[in-house]
């Protein structure tokens, strides 16, 4: 299953200008934030858990909210997803790759999602 995402860098520009924090507290968690230096990765990080619902074919919402996708870095910087207990096991999912690039003033996110039974 695979899911792709691409977001203006400025649509979060703006958000995290309006609400500061508490935009990204919205989608991402404290340790999340914790990686977010720039604009740019904040946008990244959005188009990621949008390309991996997608990828679970059913969006961000009741069945999987943004804090149910868990994002972290590899210790070389490579981005790395992770899914909640409840969401792995609800479509089971039993691995997941991400990649996440930055141009042009977009961030694009691709998902793809291995799972014991197709959705």
């Amino acid at each position: 299953m695979i899911g792709i995402d691409l977001v203006k860098i400025e649509r979060i520009e703006g958000l995290i200008a309006r609400h500061g924090e508490r935009a990204l507290q919205r989608f991402l968690s404290p340790d999340e934030i914790a990686l977010v230096g720039k604009p740019h990765t904040a946008a990244g990080f959005w188009a990621a858990k949008e390309a991996c619902a997608k990828a679970l074919g059913c969006g961000i919402g009741s069945e999987c909210g943004f804090h149910d996708i868990i994002l972290s870095k590899t210790d070389r910087g490579a981005p790395r997803l992770a899914l909640s207990e409840t969401v792995r096991a609800r479509f089971g999912i039993t691995d997941a790759s991400l990649s996440i690039t930055h141009d042009g003033g977009f961030a694009i996110a691709v998902v793809a999602l291995e799972g014991k039974h197709s959705l």
